[in-house]
């Protein structure tokens, strides 16, 4: 079908560009140590974006088996969307050489069947009822999907590649008069993975332990240790500014490269070649490679995460962020986002340490301001005495400006890894 549309749209005096997804996925719920719910689910479609008279046209369909009259009235769609659209179109990437990365496919999670799938969901379920604790009920969930994407554009561009997926999560809560809760994941390209299920487990537990224990946070202003997960909680208000799109529309905080970010102590890079992350791929929804990005360098902004249309309009080139499904034309995200390791041992630090934040989401990207709610803390460095609740507030910029110490072992969580961070902070 795609060979069919191709040869529909040469020779029709517009650029043209087609990406399309065939893939597979199963989700496993498990409720109170048992599987409650399971799904496997099957996707494939095509979208088809068109560049006429300097404005873009995309329109998709379902599926990967049409005759050829649908396969001409998808053309039709995206031209007469072209004739009416507002979104600027500025050419299509060239070729170039993908890049290779290596451990995003595991044969075992393309050619699982369902009911080993959901043996293993039982298997994880089963470990959750000998692992928690007393009080405790956990729930969580495992998923696997396996995905074959491709690009094909009127510049010569033909890319496909497999891809497959591995995640899964364990949410404990603890009840016996107070409550706590604890909440931990991550996700894997490979089977093998499943060998972390155990730690994921434990560490729900434990974190449920410390929540079921933890007295009320109490109002702070000083020296704080943010831990990985929450400084990329605070770090997210940051890279939304960093976003081509965002830039270009004058509502970022930043405007061009060699602008001051932060301390000169941090370096921030987004990297799709990272072998068997999450996050990485050979080339973007665009068919440009993906690349090793550096971010903020020496607390300087470097570079933008760029798709090819706001890298044209800012006169800068693609970064290969331009994300996308079948369904929809490229946004620009992320790939991997990694800060980089420092040289200051501050893991052992005895003072107040912030280590879950929520509502990341809540905070204004432009002035950096946040208030952020307190999920976990401790009193006497990680490890110590829990808190909880209370707000952790202050601005981003002036936050990354005034980081004191960056800590020298990183922590992988999803496709954002990045070490404990020593900062002034406020909590009340």
């Amino acid at each position: 079908m795609i060979g069919e549309l191709a040869g529909l749209l040469r020779n029709r005096g517009f650029e043209w560009e087609i990406y399309w997804e065939k893939g597979r996925s199963d989700s496993f719920s498990i409720e109170r140590e048992s599987v409650e719910r399971a799904q496997r689910s099957f996707f494939s479609g095509v979208g088809l974006r068109i560049g006429i008279n300097g404005r873009t046209g995309f329109s998709y369909v379902t599926g990967l088996n049409h005759r050829r009259e649908e396969l001409e009235s998808l053309v039709k769609r995206a031209v007469k969307l072209a004739k009416v659209g507002e979104m600027p179109f500025k050419g299509f990437p060239e070729v170039r050489k993908p890049a290779r990365v290596k451990g995003l496919y595991d044969r075992r999670i393309a050619e699982m069947p369902f009911e080993e799938a959901y043996s293993l969901a039982n298997g994880l379920s089963e470990r959750m009822r000998e692992l928690k604790g007393r009080n405790q009920t956990l729930s969580g969930g495992l998923g696997l999907s396996v995905v074959h994407r491709g690009v094909v554009n009127s510049n010569g561009i033909e890319l496909s590649s497999w891809e497959t997926l591995l995640a899964f999560s364990s949410y404990a809560v603890e009840m016996n008069g107070g409550s706590g809760s604890g909440y931990e994941w991550n996700s894997y390209r490979d089977l093998g993975a499943l060998k972390e299920a155990d730690a994921i487990v434990k560490r729900s537990v434990e974190l449920a332990g410390d929540s079921y224990r933890g007295e009320e946070t109490k109002p702070y202003e000083g020296e704080l240790l943010l831990c990985p997960e929450a400084f990329g909680s605070v770090l997210s208000i940051l890279l939304e500014n960093l976003r081509g799109d965002v830039v270009y529309h004058g509502n970022s905080r930043f405007s061009e490269p060699g602008e001051i970010v932060g301390s000169d102590l941090v370096t921030i890079l987004d990297d799709a070649t990272l072998p068997g992350a999450p996050g990485s791929y050979p080339f973007d929804g665009e068919g440009v490679p993906g690349q090793r990005t550096g971010l903020v360098t020496g607390g300087k902004l470097k570079s933008l995460l760029l798709d090819h249309t706001y890298a044209s309009l800012l006169g800068m080139e693609s970064t290969g962020n331009g994300l996308r499904t079948f369904r929809d034309t490229p946004v620009i995200g992320t790939s991997n986002i990694e800060v980089l390791p420092g040289k200051d041992d501050i893991e052992g630090f005895d003072g107040v340490a912030v280590c879950r934040l929520f509502g990341e989401h809540t905070a204004n990207p432009v002035s950096g301001d946040f208030s952020l709610p307190v999920e976990l803390a401790y009193g006497r460095g990680v490890g110590g005495d829990p808190m909880k609740g209370g707000m952790f507030v202050g601005n981003v910029f002036e936050l990354l400006k005034g980081i004191k110490g960056i800590g020298k072992r990183t922590v992988r969580k999803g496709s954002f890894k990045a070490p404990p961070v020593l900062v002034e902070g406020r909590l009340f």
